[in-house]
């Protein structure tokens, strides 16, 4: 019944379908994976007040070429609890224009903060707002404290398309935290990430906001996982069902003949054929007796002799009246 599947069209069909779903499956895969990690950037994220942080030499390649920055972290620490210990360096301090919180325009402070073995990672104090002249006026920034610092925070990824870097206001101006950018302006090796300050010993000035951290959308990739899922099922539903609709449509085409066996055995051939075309469904009839058919076939026929008897008094009939119709026709008379 479904020996169709074999031709090249269904065989080339189902290589197809199975390609199709395999790299569905896949791709759902892949979404899973980006679930798993963005879950995990949130669950950092959530947990940053409630685990010891680390400190941050412990966890990032230290750099090594003044002016460059290290290799980054990777996604899979972001968001990491760490601290760090060191002097602020106000002289490369940045200012990150155009950054908004809580729907506010403003500024990120940067400032370097250079640790004991020579390089630095760059903290984000906080954020302040825009002047009343906008952002093209110079905000107003407590200074950074002397001495050494402590600094707890959570590992903030560079920041992708570098924007263009200025002087203003004493300090570095760019629209873009790029850490590979902006440690061609320092004097020392910068780590790969930078840190966005939580607490602070001494105490951080309370003029700067604390930059919220929103959270990864994990259940978008999630859900795009189990469509993708879906989507290999349905494809190879949809070749079965073609299949069997197939299968059907070339069923109701070549009825099943009844097999002999399946009739009862009555010694008599003629009956038993008349059963098989009665079982199939043919419309013929055959005869009962075959002498008795041939006896009817030759008697239909009317004799030929007296076919012709008659073909020939008529047509000379036909001519006697013709020829009378004519002498009328002129005016004779018969003689």
């Amino acid at each position: 019944m479904y020996r169709f599947l074999l031709t090249p069209r269904w065989l080339g069909a189902a290589a197809l379908t199975v390609a199709a779903a395999v790299v569905m499956v896949m791709l759902g895969n892949w979404q899973l994976r980006r679930y798993e990690e963005r879950s995990a950037i949130n669950d950092r994220i959530d947990a940053a007040d409630s685990v010891a942080a680390v400190p941050v030499a412990s966890l990032l390649t230290r750099p090594t070429a003044s002016g460059a920055a290290g290799s980054s972290p990777g996604k899979r620490l972001a968001w990491t609890k760490v601290t760090a210990s060191g002097r602020y360096d106000p002289a490369h301090e940045i200012q990150a224009r155009g950054r908004t919180v809580n729907g506010d325009v403003g500024f990120e402070i940067v400032t370097p903060l250079v640790l004991d073995d020579g390089s630095a990672v760059l903290v984000d104090r906080g954020w302040v707002p825009a002047p009343a002249e906008g952002a093209t006026g110079a905000p107003t920034v407590p200074p950074a404290p002397s001495g050494q610092v402590t600094v707890v925070g959570q590992l903030h990824l560079s920041e992708s398309r570098p924007a263009p870097i200025e002087h203003r206001d004493g300090r570095l101006d760019t629209r873009r935290i790029s850490l590979p950018k902006l440690a061609h302006e320092m004097p020392y090796p910068v780590y790969g990430a930078y840190v966005l300050l939580t607490e602070q010993t001494p105490t951080a000035d309370q003029a700067f906001t604390r930059i919220p951290i929103d959270h990864e959308d994990a259940w978008q990739n999630g859900g795009y996982a189990v469509q993708w899922w879906l989507f290999a099922v349905m494809a190879l539903f949809a070749y079965g069902w073609q299949a069997r609709k197939e299968a059907q449509t070339l069923a109701g085409k070549r009825p099943e003949s009844p097999k002999r066996e399946q009739l009862p055995r009555t010694g008599d051939r003629v009956a038993e054929a008349d059963q098989m075309r009665a079982a199939s469904g043919s419309d013929r009839t055959a005869p009962v007796d075959r002498v008795e058919e041939a006896d009817r076939r030759r008697a239909a026929p009317i004799d030929r002799v007296e076919e012709a008897d008659r073909r020939r008094a008529a047509a000379s009939t036909d001519r006697v009246e013709e020829a009378d119709r004519k002498r009328a026709a002129s005016g004779d008379r018969p003689a």
